[in-house]
């Protein structure tokens, strides 16, 4: 259902942006495996974005079975029916609370350190875990969320049993679930890529969520469901311009993808963060699509992005702008054609995993900077990349990201890349 964890925070993200509206959300994510997730809603949101530590209280003799939970700031929800049906005296449930009260501050001074928390007082809290087998500490990261004032609370998961998710709304004001499969066996089985996170990581996530500036502003600028104009089609794009944005990258997808490409995504959210206007659209319409012919006819597909590209110069947020562009697989290889034409006026180009030998008869033509950026384990794709840039006239570089496969699906390889082509395009845009 997803590839990792960030793949399922943008996803995430794009639900809850009508919901958001004009409130003004804090994001709390559940350490370990929330936190990432967190971390792309709140880069999406504009919104601040903190961890929610919270402790079950569990009955001495039954841990599994809570009677309540506790926060930070003295946050505590005690279930009185439990506590008398499991016959807790006053002195049993001090002893549990003060245990898991020294072990809530030990994790909270682990996470932020000597930080004041994100206060949610009188403001939307959007709790984000990973997803939800039984609930249990979502549930009580929702019930502390309140007790420490928000107005309201919005519980976010990517995944989630049917039955659970229902029984959420009794804690949560909102509950948003992107999956809730009916044979639901854990919430690992769901994830393409899903290793351990360890502390270090989350430590890490929250600090570049501070340094990014999560701020109460959405820091892509304005974003746009368009309909590109290209010819004799149509095709449904997303065009998210930055304010004072200083070039435009078109992203043209490769075989079997479209603009809703998560890996394209989280590129772009980089790339706007980095003051670049961003377009993803669909190259192809989905009739064309039916005939797999298209997706490796280049000089056609390289004919509809010069198309889009000219509806670009004809737009207020882009036009004027200094235009690069961003290809993967089969689609670099249409960004390289399309680039070699006379008078294309394209500055730079990142190709990410792409076929350039596509583009061979072209190459020698293409003026604008070019980075190739390949898999250490993509040995084909590689092979084909060294071929290809040996025949390129232009500026150029071939960087080879270690450990990664074709997709860049290895932790922190799609980081890498979008590092890569924010450096590139900045160089060579701005």
């Amino acid at each position: 259902m997803f590839v990792d964890r960030h793949d399922a925070g943008m996803r995430l993200a794009e639900r809850l942006r009508g919901l958001v509206g004009a409130e003004s959300p804090v994001v709390l994510g559940l350490p370990r495996g929330g936190v990432p997730v967190a971390f792309e809603v709140a880069r999406a949101l504009g919104a601040p974005m903190d961890v929610i530590v919270v402790r079950k209280l569990g009955v001495p003799f039954h841990p599994e079975l809570g009677f309540g939970a506790i926060g930070e700031g003295g946050a505590r929800v005690v279930n009185h029916g439990i506590a008398r049906r499991a016959h807790l005296t006053p002195a049993n449930m001090t002893m549990v609370e003060e245990e898991e009260r020294a072990e809530l501050l030990r994790r909270v001074r682990r996470f932020r350190g000597d930080r004041a928390p994100v206060d949610p007082a009188g403001r939307m809290a959007i709790v984000v875990d990973d997803g939800i087998a039984t609930g249990g500490t979502a549930r009580a990261a929702c019930q502390v969320a309140r007790a420490r004032g928000a107005a309201r609370v919005v519980l976010a998961v990517p995944v989630g049993p049917p039955d659970t998710i229902e029984a959420m709304r009794e804690v949560a004001d909102e509950v948003v679930c992107l999956e809730t499969p009916g044979q639901f066996y854990a919430i690992s089985a769901c994830y393409s890529h899903f290793p351990q996170l360890a502390d270090e990581q989350v430590v890490e996530l929250l600090r570049r969520a501070r340094e990014e500036g999560t701020t109460e502003s959405d820091p892509s600028g304005s974003a746009e469901e368009v309909q590109v104009d290209a010819g004799q089609v149509r095709l449904p794009g997303r065009f998210v311009v930055p304010a004072n944005a200083e070039g435009v990258v078109a992203f043209v997808h490769g075989s079997g993808s479209s603009r809703h490409s998560p890996r394209n995504r989280y590129v772009a959210s980089v790339l706007n963060g980095a003051g670049l206007a961003t377009l993803l659209f669909d190259l192809l319409t989905p009739e064309e699509e039916t005939d797999r012919a298209n997706v490796f006819d280049i000089e056609s597909l390289a004919r509809r992005l010069i198309q889009v590209t000219a509806w670009l110069g004809d737009q207020p947020g882009s036009a004027g702008l200094p235009i690069g562009y961003f290809g993967a697989s089969t689609g670099a290889a249409a960004a390289l054609w399309a680039a070699a034409e006379p008078g294309s006026g394209v500055a730079a180009i990142v190709s990410r995993g792409g076929r350039p030998d596509l583009a061979g008869p072209r190459l020698s033509a293409v003026r604008a900077a070019t980075l190739l950026v390949v898999g250490g384990r993509d040995q084909v794709v590689l092979d084909l990349n060294k071929a290809a840039q040996e025949r390129l006239r232009c500026e150029n570089l071939l960087q080879i990201v270690p450990g990664a496969t074709h997709l860049f699906e290895e932790p922190g390889a799609l980081e890498t890349v979008a590092a890569l082509a924010r450096d590139w395009f900045t160089r060579h845009l701005t």
